[in-house]
């Protein structure tokens, strides 16, 4: 087997090793709690501080107090929700998209069917982009909060989060966006944005797994999901992770510092990949709006087999990919993103997702374009749908002509 190319960081990042020295410390020096008054509390609760303005910063947040920790982007998702839904409880709706990663999707279904609340899910079209007009007609003062995320996990689409947001406030509705897949990988200022909340994780940006944040502007209301003890100002209660937090904060930092490469070396080398892989394949095609999206992230829909299939045999050859967000892979079903995109059957199960980072290397990118046509030749050679369509059409117009 060839050496091993990791190309699945919007499932999750290897914690660069900046991150893990920055940590070390905080387990075995200093190591106290951060509520304390001795000198082990203060080292830790110093740590503690520095990773909130680290994180300040790469939001462009106006105040550091605006930045609350969280466990990950899940339990920042659902507080950012539910704390609208407390602070607006004669509202009795929630306006989402239908793209959402599961962590905003399942829990406003669930507030929908237990909790009877009316549930606006706004479409997509085929480039994965949201239904402006439909946004617009779904608000009204009745809505609670508008959840939907910056960028799609599956496909690197980006939403217009900024002006959705401004839609909103027009009508006095609390705004939040999943952007777990954006921090990190594109410049904020959500100092000069309408945006109320903002859910992120560590591990999307090469930070430990278990540690994310939660950024909340000032003025917004906010009910805690987590009550208790007087840690974070009130907004979580319970013993800050400080290690966890720590590595927040330097990978923030050094994602801060590579905001350039990211959009610029990783870019380019996402777009070798496209151009490489659409030139050697037939009936494929670029998933999403490839107009307005991450910069690392590249979908490819191969018609006529199975994405699960071509992920195994990648694996054979050391390369690691993903047929989908991590939370959903391994189903047979494509992914409820394929579907709200209208992706034909016959191309979203072949739809395979190539996700880059800093640490991605023109070598692997070659690597994958050298070993890949063949694995779809081989399993189209093996494939039904594929002998009965050879020499037809395409079924769906690629992204690049």
């Amino acid at each position: 087997m060839e050496p091993a190319i990791y190309l699945d960081n919007n499932a999750t990042t290897r914690v660069d090793p900046e991150v893990v020295a920055a940590m070390l410390p905080f387990f075995t020096e200093h190591f106290g709690n951060a509520s304390s008054m001795h000198g082990f509390g203060t080292a830790a609760g110093a740590g503690l501080a520095r990773a909130r303005t680290q994180i300040q910063a790469l939001l462009g947040a106006a105040h550091d107090h605006e930045v609350v920790f969280t466990s990950g982007g899940s339990e920042s998702d659902t507080a950012a929700i539910l704390s609208a839904l407390a602070a607006y409880p004669e509202r009795r709706e929630i306006v989402t998209s239908a793209v959402e990663h599961p962590a905003v999707l399942s829990l406003c279904q669930y507030l929908a069917k237990q909790e009877g609340y009316r549930l606006h899910v706004i479409p997509v079209d085929e480039r994965g982009r949201l239904d402006l007009e439909a946004y617009r007609e779904a608000l009204s003062e009745r809505v609670a909060v508008v959840s939907i995320m910056w960028a799609n996990n599956e496909t690197g689409t980006l939403f217009p989060v900024e002006q959705l947001a401004e839609m909103a406030h027009a009508l006095d509705i609390p705004f939040h966006t999943d952007a777990v897949q954006v921090v990190g990988k594109l410049p904020l200022k959500l100092a000069d944005s309408a945006i109320d909340m903002l859910s992120l994780s560590g591990h999307k940006l090469h930070g430990p797994k278990g540690i994310g944040a939660l950024y909340i502007k000032r003025g917004t209301r906010f009910r805690p999901l987590i009550r208790g003890g007087h840690q974070e100002r009130g907004r979580r209660a319970g013993t800050e992770n400080v290690p966890g937090i720590v590595g927040l904060g330097r990978a923030a930092e050094l994602a801060l510092a590579g905001l350039t490469d990211e959009n610029t070396r990783v870019r380019a080398l996402r777009d070798r990949l496209e151009q490489g892989l659409l030139a050697r394949i037939d009936h494929c095609f670029v998933t999403g709006d490839v107009d307005n999206r991450l910069p690392n992230t590249a979908n490819l829909a191969f018609e006529f087999i199975e994405g699960e299939a071509i992920l195994l045999l990648l694996n054979r050859e050391g390369v690691a990919a993903s047929s989908g967000s991590a939370c959903t892979s391994g189903s047979l079903e494509p992914s409820h993103v394929m579907r709200a995109m209208g992706i034909p059957y016959t191309a979203a199960h072949g739809a395979t997702r190539f996700s880059l980072s800093r640490e991605t290397t023109e070598a692997e990118i070659d690597r994958v374009v050298a070993v890949l046509p063949g694995i779809v030749e081989r399993l189209r050679s093996l494939s039904p749908y594929w002998n009965a369509a050879e020499g037809t059409t395409k079924t769906f117009e690629p992204a690049y002509a």
